[in-house]
Formats: structure tokens, C-alpha cells, sequence
């Protein structure tokens, strides 16, 4: 098979084209990626001259580069592209209507024109909108769409594109909603590799409001085997829910890296609360684990000791980014394609 990634420089489309090489002998990938802040080539360096990897540097709302990238003979898209920071959403939301919604757009109706044998949307559970604390339930792939950031509501939106394609048009679409991603190559500016690094550095950990926020983990490789089983045995039209089914609150994931540190709990420190904050996403992934037969292999906490080691272990991949050299460099260098 040979499968159009968008967004595989990025955090889970990277870790999901290695795996698909590792699982796959003989599978092709082409990665269409825009190299935004967010879209590392770092992230794949180790792949770049692998002969079944090709790379195209393009934009997913640009229809020319979505059409050449879609012409090399791919017969699956996997779908991640997509502007993902909720605090960058609250400041404009502009980028993020053009990326997830009309993005998503050009992407589908050029999977429609060359007719595409599978077409995987990759969403998110924010969809869903937040529950409280103290709700029993956690969300089904039949809750209605409920979102409570910008972020959210442009994931939404992309979600009942693809929806609507497959009803009006036949296009074999299929949707995943994932909980919380930690792992390898996170941008630090998400939580947990933030967390991380200012560990390291022995500076205060930011944590919003009373810290009390819940979110459901899953190992980014977890996500990655849902997504290929998913890809290969889910049915079009479906959507399918990927959990770790290990919700914790913020404060006590900061406590475990600061205890995996050895540091001293006084390093967080709390900070004006987001707008909005949604309480607690869950998600019922029942449907998956049972129609699909899998099943996480992570446990949390030897998720992130290995989380910890590696970002301890690739400390100028982080240096970089946190430096914005790799932005510099990125200027007068983007990697070939083929």
C-alpha cells in the first residue's frame, strides 16, 4: 500500500509513519507537510533516505500541491494535518479555520477526484466538549459534537466535512477521536514535554489554574497501533474512539515527573487560567478495543520514565526548538523530496 500522510513531520504523524514502517515491510508513505512551527523534519531524520519515504513540502488548502502529492499512486490518505495548540486557537483563530476546515476541504475533494480507497480523518476528543469531574460517563462516538475552543470547533467542523462526504459522495471515510498523545518528538510546547524540559532546567512548571483539569493519556505508539488497525480493518462511515483509559489530573502528572526527577513538588506554579478551560475529557473507546481487538500496551507510568529518558536522551532535538534554531535553519533548508 502506498499512503498519503499530511502533517508527518509533526508529533503523531511522525511516530505513525515509523511504526507503519516497522509494522508494514513493503508499505510506501508520502508525507505532505507545510513545515509550520509545529512540523519538525527532525522528527523523521532517520527515515529521510529510506526508499519508501518521498516528501513533499506543500500546503493541505493549496488544491495544485494536494493534487500532486494525491497523484504519486497513493490508494490511502491519513489525514493529520492540522494547527493543534487551544492557547494559540483563544489568540486567532484565523490559521486554524484555514488548516482544519478548509484544508480538510481541499483534502477531500481531491481524495473524491482520484478515488481514494481510504480515507482516515484524524480528530481529536475535544469535539465532544468537557464533562464534569464528578460524571460517571465518558463520551461515545454517538455524543453529539460539543466544543468549547476555537480549536476544538475547527476539528469539529473538519469531522462533519469528512462525515458529509462519505454520506453525499461515497468517499470511504473513516474518523478517529484520540485522548491525550504523550511519547516522543512532542512539541515542548504541549504539557507533558513542557513539564519535562523545565524539569530539567530546574525551572517553575506553569499549571493552569487550580491544576485540578483531567485528561486521559495514551502513549503516542498506543495511538499509532489504533490508527494502522483502524486504516486497515475499520469500516468507512464509522468513527472509532482511541483511549488510554488512564485520566489524572494535571497536578498529579507534574507530580509524578517531578518525583521521576527527583525534584521537589514546590517547583509548579500555578498561572491565570485558560479561557474556557474545558474540566475533564474522557472517552469510551469500547467500540475499538472490541471491533478492532486492540488493546493499549503503555502503562502510564513506564510510559513516561520512557518519555522522560528520551527527552533526557535527545537533548539537542528539544535544544532546538526551544532555542528557535531550527526555525532558522529551516529558511534555507527544507528537505528534498522525491
Amino acid at each position: 500500500m502506498k499512503v498519503l500522510v499530511t502533517g508527518g513531520c509533526g508529533f503523531i504523524g511522525s511516530n505513525f509513519i515509523r511504526h507503519v514502517f516497522a509494522a508494514r515491510e513493503g508499505w510506501k508513505i508520502v508525507n505532505l507537510d507545510l513545515l509550520t512551527y509545529a512540523g519538525n523534519p527532525d522528527n523523521l531524520a532517520d527515515i529521510a533516505a529510506d526508499a519508501r519515504y518521498a516528501f513533499v513540502h506543500g500546503d493541505i488548502a493549496d488544491a495544485a500541491a494536494v493534487d500532486g502529492a494525491a497523484a504519486r499512486g497513493v490508494d490511502a490518505i491519513v489525514h493529520f494535518a492540522a494547527e493543534s495548540h487551544v492557547d494559540r486557537s483563544i489568540e486567532g483563530a484565523a490559521p486554524f479555520i484555514r488548516t482544519n476546515v478548509a484544508g480538510t476541504l481541499t483534502l477531500l475533494d481531491a481524495a473524491r477526484r482520484i478515488g481514494i480507497g481510504r480515507y482516515l480523518q484524524i480528530s481529536t476528543d475535544e469535539v465532544y466538549g468537557a464533562l464534569e469531574l464528578d460524571d460517571p460517563r465518558s463520551f461515545r462516538e454517538v455524543d453529539p459534537l460539543l466544543p468549547n475552543s476555537p480549536y476544538a470547533a475547527s476539528k469539529a467542523g473538519a469531522d462533519l466535512l469528512a462525515r458529509s462526504f462519505h454520506r453525499t459522495h461515497g468517499l470511504p471515510v473513516i474518523i478517529t477521536r484520540c485522548s491525550n498523545n504523550y511519547g516522543p518528538y512532542q512539541f515542548p510546547e504541549k504539557f507533558i514535554p513542557l513539564m519535562i524540559v523545565r524539569g530539567f532546567e530546574k525551572k517553575p512548571m506553569p499549571i493552569y489554574g487550580d491544576g485540578l483539569y483531567v485528561r486521559d493519556w495514551i502513549h503516542v505508539e498506543d495511538h499509532c497501533r489504533a490508527l494502522l488497525a483502524v486504516l486497515e480493518r475499520g469500516t468507512p462511515g464509522e468513527i472509532y474512539n482511541v483511549g488510554g483509559r488512564t485520566e489524572l489530573p494535571n497536578m498529579e502528572v507534574a507530580g509524578r515527573i517531578l518525583k521521576h526527577l527527583g525534584l521537589p513538588p514546590t517547583l509548579t506554579e500555578h498561572v491565570p487560567d485558560r479561557r474556557g478551560h474545558d474540566r475533564r475529557y474522557s472517552v469510551d473507546d469500547t467500540k475499538t478495543r472490541e471491533t478492532l481487538g486492540w488493546a493499549p500496551e503503555w502503562d502510564f507510568e513506564k510510559g513516561l520514565a520512557a518519555t522522560i529518558a528520551w527527552y533526557r536522551e535527545n537533548e539537542p532535538w528539544w535544544r532546538r526548538i526551544t532555542s528557535g534554531d531550527y526555525l532558522v535553519e529551516r529558511r534555507s533548508a527544507v528537505p528534498p523530496g522525491r
